[in-house]
């Protein structure tokens, strides 16, 4: 006898379709909108629409949605059309960030700012091609954060609800611009600390990863005391759990999962948990061999094995994988403390092994 696969958090109610269906839709009229200025900005349309709807996991829509129904939310697409905003939030968030890492794919796909470099030498026009690039790179990740507003705004919500919601998203895109600073500032200066690294981590991606986004849909919710602050309890520790797992498929991780080429983060120079961990923990030769590497952009598969072999030699990689069990299990232990929804709890407890599960 065969059993069905479980119903991915995700795609419970329908949700991923439900999401990416608001997202084309408001990507055809932003199209539209932008071909009546001038047929030039056809690319940047195509641009956006390849990079919001050909990948994601959707996880920012779905821990909101399901924030929202845990607070006795009703559903309906306008909510749904609302939460889907987070998904500019995030490729605006990509878009800067692989430019800032010089990254040359995100998701096996040519980075924003190679795609228009590239597109600049092909057509023989002036100047520097990857300056074009760049350019563009950084005004396509402003207009998705511009759109993030106008889809929140836009969605036909109450506007009591929106008012709610405003100051948890405002205070979101806050804290991830800041993040982002922060980690340009941590390569910068070298600080290899983990006090230092656990902070990036949660402000850059944590934060508005889980968290912010629980709180969100509380907001639209209008949400109890109570379950905002249990929301917190468990959104604060998941997330990062989160990206401490995304910090390990960056050195560790398969190229065909990721999207990126392996060891990506060792060669831009990324003073994560797990790097600090093993800057800490390793002697004075490994420390010396680790931070000389780091940030190497010519480190080739050999010295990206070499460094994989040091850290996880020194323990880095088992401390790591440790602190991610034990801040989910953090996570889970906060939801028993709140009554919540049913089917919103389990879809927040299989949203929590989904968010840190090895890719293996």
């Amino acid at each position: 006898m065969t059993h069905a696969a479980p119903v991915s958090p995700v795609d419970r109610a329908g949700l991923r379709e439900r999401v990416d269906r608001a997202l084309t839709e408001f990507l055809a009229g932003q199209r539209a909108r932008l071909t009546r200025v001038d047929e030039a900005l056809v690319p940047v349309a195509e641009a956006i629409e390849a990079f919001v709807l050909g990948g994601g996991k959707r996880l920012r829509p779905a821990f909101a949605y399901w924030g929202f129904r845990g607070a006795g939310g009703v559903d309906g697409d306008q909510v749904l059309t609302a939460l889907a905003a987070l998904e500019f939030v995030q490729a605006s968030a990509l878009i800067h960030d692989d430019l800032m890492d010089r990254s040359d794919t995100r998701r096996g796909e040519p980075a924003v700012h190679r795609r228009f470099a590239t597109r600049h030498r092909a057509a023989g026009w002036g100047g520097d091609p990857d300056g074009f690039g760049d350019s563009a790179a950084i005004l396509l990740g402003d207009l998705c954060l511009v759109w993030s507003d106008e889809l929140l705004h836009s969605a036909g919500l109450d506007l009591r609800a929106v008012a709610r919601a405003r100051p948890v998203f405002d205070e979101m895109r806050t804290e991830v611009t800041v993040g982002q600073y922060l980690d340009v500032l941590t390569q910068a200066t070298g600080d290899t600390s983990v006090e230092r690294a656990s902070k990036v981590a949660r402000y850059k991606s944590a934060k508005y990863t889980v968290e912010r986004p629980l709180l969100l849909g509380a907001a639209l919710a209008d949400a109890s005391e109570d379950v905002r602050t249990t929301y917190s309890a468990y959104g604060l520790p998941l997330g990062e759990a989160f990206q401490l797992r995304d910090d390990v498929l960056g050195v560790f991780g398969d190229p065909a999962q990721t999207g990126k080429p392996a060891g990506d983060d060792l060669r831009e120079g990324k003073r994560t948990y797990l790097v600090a961990a093993a800057v800490e923990a390793t002697d004075d030769a490994g420390r010396e061999l680790l931070l000389s590497q780091l940030g190497d952009p010519g480190l080739d598969e050999r010295g990206v094995a070499r460094l994989r072999e040091l850290i996880e030699a020194s323990g880095a990689l088992a401390r790591t994988e440790q602190r991610i069990v034990t801040l989910t299990d953090s996570a889970l232990a906060a939801l028993a403390a709140v009554d919540l929804d049913t089917e919103a709890r389990q879809a927040l407890v299989d949203l929590a092994i989904a968010a840190t599960r090895r890719a293996d």
